[in-house]
């Protein structure tokens, strides 16, 4: 048995079948299995458990009670030929499930050379979180979702398997997108979005999530107003303002619209892009 827990605030050791940098750094009731690598600048924080055969490759940091899965691989260098070298980090919060042969690659200087996970997120097998994304918390990547790089995923958003999400796209919150699906432009709050393009309001996750009928009634007529109207949309939220501007959810899903029509290409987050 070549389980290893690690008690005290030392970082200049090597355990048996276990490399780690003397950079590293390691919290208290951290478990760690055999053929595990933990590289330079890394921070494990308190009560994590990283399985067998996981690679933490540098400058990653992890909050505590996060448990990370075998031949799951953090901290690589960005796939971006954009990147010169220059300092790169991942930062994870507190909590997380990061599932077997799961990749997040450190961040470049346009996104200020971070890729950054929130609390309590479930990754499953296979994901690849790339450059500068940032996840914020309780989401869930079902097997084998891509995510391009400077991605944004926000709170309590899921996305189904194999789903691939283009750089730049944002996903928000507690919106619904369909396994295999292409998403090569922002999903709006609390919509469900299907074969490229947003099918109808998540109804099924925001009643899980607890939302009163009347706010998910509120939803479903802004979503007519915008996909199924004739209207412009700038007009078609001018509308929306009108009937429907005192439901705070309302008012989330119009800023996400403007920001993305801010943006290039459907895609808020690409309006500070200089070069792809």
């Amino acid at each position: 048995m070549f389980w290893a827990t690690r008690k005290t605030t030392e970082i200049d050791f090597r355990y048996e079948n276990v490399s780690i940098h003397p950079t590293a750094e390691i919290g208290a009731d951290v478990e760690i299995g055999p053929f595990t690598f933990v590289g330079a600048n890394c921070r494990i924080g308190d009560g994590c458990c990283l399985h067998n055969n996981v690679t933490i490759v540098s400058n990653t940091v992890l909050g505590r009670n996060n448990e990370v899965f075998p031949s799951a691989v953090i901290g690589a260098v960005p796939q971006d030929k954009k990147y010169r070298g220059e300092e790169s980090w991942v930062v994870v919060g507190n909590s997380n499930t990061i599932r077997e042969c799961v990749t997040i690659h450190g961040g470049t200087k346009q996104g200020q050379g971070v890729t950054r996970i929130g609390h309590r997120n479930l990754l499953m097998a296979g994901c690849h979180v790339a450059h500068d994304c940032v996840l914020e918390d309780d989401i869930m990547l079902t097997n084998q979702v891509l995510l391009g790089g400077h991605v944004h995923v926000e709170r309590l958003a899921k996305l189904g398997g194999m789903a691939a999400v283009h750089h730049y796209v944002t996903v928000g919150t507690h919106s619904f997108v369909a396994g295999t699906a292409r998403v090569n432009q922002d999903v709006p709050p609390y919509m469900l979005w299907q074969d490229s393009r947003v099918l109808t309001v998540n109804k099924v996750g925001l009643k899980r999530s607890g939302f009163p009928p009347e706010t998910i009634q509120a939803l479903r007529r802004a979503y007519k107003i915008i996909y199924r109207s004739r209207s412009p949309r700038r007009d078609a939220i001018r509308q929306l303002e009108k009937e429907l501007g005192g439901v705070e959810e309302v008012r989330i899903l119009i800023q996400a619209l403007r920001l993305t029509e801010k943006g290039q290409q459907g895609r808020a987050r690409q309006s500070y892009n200089v070069s792809l």
